[in-house]
């Protein structure tokens, strides 16, 4: 067996068909919202990238310093030969679990960037030559067929991307990974935490203006997929917390009455000045919170790590 191989599990055309269901459905509702997945393209994660470098963004930096620290003991706790990582990208933050875990017989990156996961897929199999790396383009937010790998199991979902997904969407999320484990096998779990006010906002609303360029950037993707004539200059960046839900949500809001119009969907949306369109929503966790969702779902948390200033959270849980 080679040690990099590459499943399309997507259609050739799913990408597209999706931006384009997404789009009329999150325009033509209310309130306007669009999925965060798809800031994404090549300008998007680039984008991203910057945005975990700066001062005010604590996540990617909360979790690396856990997986730094505690690597060893996840590894320990999961006595893993498989490791599934779901929305991989390009896989940096996995390297400490990769390096930790001596008996691992085979790497699972699960992503729908393909040029994403052949470039770290085929990277990570040259520097471990005794590591088979059996990359899935896949969504993995829909139900998932992994290849057939020696157990136990780890699946890792890392980076707090699980609160980009509503409760209802969480809830049905977790018991489809629940339906991927076997006894034996685990979720690790990123969760962000909840929080000062103040530091929320600002890691979503940077001095520097990241954020708000990584937000209009679906603006962009929206023009270039689907022929239309957003102007991005046209709309503010907003970030809020909701206090009630315990979520951030980032928006784009309409600086005057304008008309969109996108010719591949024969669609033309009307904005009142002041409308908002919501780009994203990133809940953030309490413990207690988590064990119940995990529970509801059939898996039992087992193991919880925090950064030193407990801004975010690792958890392992087992399959039930």
């Amino acid at each position: 067996m080679s040690p990099f191989r590459l499943t399309r599990t997507l259609p050739e055309d799913a990408t597209g068909a999706a931006l384009r269901a997404d789009v009329r459905e999150g325009l033509t509702g209310s309130p306007r919202t669009l999925p965060p997945k798809w800031f994404y393209d090549a300008r998007g994660s680039e984008l991203f990238e910057e945005i975990t470098e700066l001062p005010e963004y604590y996540p990617t930096r909360a979790e690396r310093e856990i997986l730094r620290a505690r690597a060893g003991e996840i590894v320990e706790a999961s006595g893993a030969r498989t490791l599934v990582e779901l929305g991989s990208g390009s896989s940096e933050k996995t390297r400490y679990l990769l390096d930790a875990l001596s008996g691992l017989h085979t790497y699972v990156p699960v992503d729908v960037s393909e040029s994403a996961l052949t470039q770290a897929g085929q990277a990570l199999a040259a520097e471990r030559p005794g590591l088979e790396v059996h990359a899935l383009i896949a969504d993995f937010t829909a139900r998932l067929t992994l290849p057939k790998t020696p157990g136990p199991r780890l699946v890792a979902f890392l980076g707090g991307t699980i609160g980009n997904l509503l409760p209802v969407e969480r809830a049905a999320f977790l018991a489809s990974v629940r339906a991927l484990l076997a006894p034996g096998d685990a979720l690790l779990l990123g969760t962000d935490l909840v929080k000062d006010e103040r530091v929320l906002v600002r890691a979503y609303d940077d001095a520097a203006g990241v954020t708000a360029a990584f937000n209009k950037n679906v603006l962009h993707v929206i023009n270039r997929e689907l022929g239309a004539d957003f102007d991005p200059d046209a709309f503010a960046h907003v970030a809020l917390w909701d206090a009630r839900r315990e979520w951030i949500e980032m928006r784009l809001r309409s600086r005057t009455a304008q008309t969109v119009k996108i010719p591949a969907l024969e669609l033309a949306v009307d904005f009142a000045a002041g409308e908002d369109l919501r780009t994203e929503v990133s809940a953030k966790f309490r413990r207690q919170g988590v064990g119940r969702e995990l529970s509801a779902a059939g898996l039992e948390l087992a193991r919880w790590w925090t950064d030193r200033e407990e801004r975010f959270a690792l958890s392992l849980s087992v399959a039930r």
